[in-house]
């Protein structure tokens, strides 16, 4: 996963009469395809503490036991257990998000992918925006229940980049 281009994101309703927005700023990961089979792997991390909505004193709610409690916890996970494929693209992946130690099946659905390697990358780089919805009491967040929303959409834009196999040493003595 590159983490330059990687923004996990989240808006869920304040008040019942707007949206409030944040993202997650450091993301790391694996993502494995192989289109013609049919097959594929997504394991990735965010780290809690990063999490921002432009406001610093929300900010710092966030973190607090009420929302992500990043002193107990402080990564969340997604680990796929399918991806299903639309030809050669991906367009879903089912898994498990652990978020609070709490971890719940989530479909991930793909709604724009592709690769490239244009003249300026040296390898393959593809990216997809994903989004899913959960339910935040699921994951142990029911505090101002009044004042937001229970729906939590996720909307993850997201780059991998090939990695080469690694070259064999030369034999010894060669």
């Amino acid at each position: 996963v590159e983490p330059g281009h990687t923004y996990p994101s989240f808006t869920v309703s304040h008040l019942g009469i707007s949206t409030q927005r944040g993202r997650f700023e450091r993301t790391r990961g694996r993502i494995v395809l192989d289109p013609s089979a049919r097959a594929g792997m997504i394991d990735v991390t965010i780290d809690a503490a990063t999490a921002t909505t432009g406001n610093r004193a929300l900010d710092a709610v966030l973190r607090e036991s009420d929302f992500f409690d990043v002193e107990r916890f402080p990564a969340i996970t997604f680990r796929s257990r399918a991806v299903e494929f639309a030809g050669e693209a991906p367009r879903r992946a089912t898994g498990d998000l652990t978020l609070r130690g709490i971890t719940r099946p989530v479909t991930l659905e793909v709604v724009r992918f592709g690769c490239t390697r244009l003249p300026f990358f040296v390898r393959l780089t593809c990216g997809a925006d994903v989004v899913a919805t959960v339910r935040r009491s699921d994951f142990g967040m029911a505090a101002y229940a009044g004042l937001v929303g229970e729906e939590v959409r996720l909307e993850i834009q997201i780059e991998a980049v090939k990695q080469e196999p690694a070259a064999e040493p030369p034999p010894a003595g060669g």
